[in-house]
């Protein structure tokens, strides 16, 4: 009992944290661009994603739902223009997601920062 209540403040927590975006969508990725809105110069090689209202500088984890791959990035830029989708990855971390051959992927995002 006392495992019990020791961790529910953190399972409550972690599920706040999880609440504070849309948990789940489409994301595909980008390899183009000079700039991000942040103002960051843009590296594809860097594991970084564009979000449309998080603020910059947040990490947050994005999982593959059809093959459990998830890689954490740091949002730096804005988007994605695409109706339907939630997050748009560098080309690193897509990479890393195991979405470069399809081009989009069906997430589930997390903030973890």
């Amino acid at each position: 009992m006392a495992v019990a209540r020791k961790h529910t403040p953190f399972a409550s927590s972690k599920k706040a944290a999880a609440s504070q975006i849309a948990s789940h969508g489409i994301a595909s990725f980008y390899t183009e661009g000079t700039n991000t809105a942040s103002g960051d110069k843009f590296n594809t090689h860097e594991l970084t994603a564009a979000h449309p209202t998080l603020p910059f500088g947040t990490r947050l984890r994005v999982t593959n739902v059809a093959s459990g791959q998830s890689v954490t990035v740091r949002v730096n830029d804005r988007g994605p223009y695409v109706r339907g989708r939630v997050v748009d990855v560098s080309y690193a971390a897509a990479e890393s997601l195991g979405m470069v051959g399809g081009g989009v992927a069906k997430v589930k995002l997390d903030v973890v920062h």
